[in-house]
């Protein structure tokens, strides 16, 4: 079986006029001709993501969901605009080709970039491939590095600073995914006012400012295959911003798994941190620290943080289940992990 990242048969949720969009596109993009082949990539929880085959050329798409959607998120344009100016700065973006906002296309607005070709990492290794315990380090350090040299773009000279809104990230954060949290809960989650009230009182200042991807998982690194295991881009921009780094780590770190963690965070994995040889994640903590000096004091609220941010960020995809705006059935269980990860975030504060 191909190691790399292969899309499955279109949703019908989620088609659109081919036709239409071969059209719009042929005035803006080079080399297609008549009209793609669209397949669907499936591994996607927010915005949606497609490959259209042309004979001579293969694009990605990326629009938004239908249904409840937060006020700030799915942005593509903003999306868009934040691959176009770091492309320069930052070489694992993929390039860009153009933007569209008349809903008259696909009934919302997207974007269209070019594919990359490789290997992303998704719940488990690949069937049939396998790491050395070498290997598996070598991996995980090489994708830490990518998130290093994120945060080492200079963002005035990246043309971004028109993301940040200034000082105060780490309680604008705090703050503002309390508010979608409790927006999006559906009755058969916990309130996670507890959490939500040690996270106000013990948040710490902002270490520095700087471009964040904000969704950095293992599954958004493409390498180039399992041999030499070269990043050759980080994928899903969408929530991408200036802030906080620490943030941006203990986000991240939400997400990694390790050998020896419980039944239901093995059960809810989405990418294979935990095989022999990965970096845990106090081993993240440290190597990140010594590649870019930023002091890590009080990791305890990064730690607690991610993981409710991850959790308001997996309850807002399920109130789309719950509401019937969207049928993917890999949400529908969702809700057990919201309130797993309320349980998680009270044990490491001691409640």
């Amino acid at each position: 079986m191909s190691a790399e990242d292969e899309p499955e048969a279109l949703r019908a949720e989620d088609g659109f006029d081919v036709a239409v969009l071969a059209g719009w596109l042929a005035d803006r993009v080079p080399r297609l001709n008549g009209l793609p082949e669209v397949r669907q990539y499936p591994g996607g929880a927010s915005n949606l993501t497609y490959l259209l085959s042309y004979p001579d050329r293969e694009l990605i798409l990326r629009r938004p969901p239908a249904g409840h959607k937060a006020a700030s998120a799915h942005d593509m344009k903003r999306e868009f605009f934040v691959q176009k100016q770091l492309k320069p700065v930052y070489r694992y973006v993929p390039e860009v080709f153009a933007f569209c906002e008349d809903e008259a296309v696909l009934g919302s607005d997207f974007y269209v970039m070019e594919r990359l070709r490789g290997v992303i990492l998704r719940r488990d290794l690949p069937e049939g491939a396998s790491l050395s315990e070498e290997q598996a380090r070598l991996l995980s350090q090489r994708a830490v590095d990518s998130l290093v040299e994120l945060h080492k773009v200079d963002p005035e000279a990246a043309g971004l600073t028109s993301l940040g809104k200034g000082a105060g990230y780490v309680a604008r954060q705090v703050g503002g995914w309390s508010k979608r949290y409790q927006a999006a809960r559906t009755e058969n989650v916990g309130d996670f006012e507890k959490v939500m009230e040690w996270l106000d009182r013990n948040q710490s200042q902002d270490v520095a400012t700087v471009v964040i991807h904000n969704d950095f998982r293992l599954d958004n690194v493409v390498v180039d295959d399992l041999r030499s295991l070269e990043v050759i881009g980080v994928l899903d921009w969408e929530m991408a911003t200036l802030g906080d780094p620490l943030m941006d780590l203990g986000s991240a770190l939400a997400y990694w798994s390790e050998a020896g963690d419980d039944e239901t965070l093995m059960r809810f994995r989405r990418q294979p941190t935990h095989v022999p040889g990965m970096l845990t994640r106090d081993e993240v903590v440290d190597y990140y620290r010594e590649r870019t000096g930023f002091p890590v004091q009080n990791w305890a609220f990064y730690e607690v943080f991610g993981f409710f941010r991850l959790a308001a960020i997996m309850q807002q995809i399920y109130y789309r289940y719950h509401h019937g705006q969207t049928t993917n059935p890999a949400f529908q269980d969702f809700w057990v992990f919201v309130n797993y990860l309320e349980g998680r975030c009270k044990e490491l504060i001691g409640l």
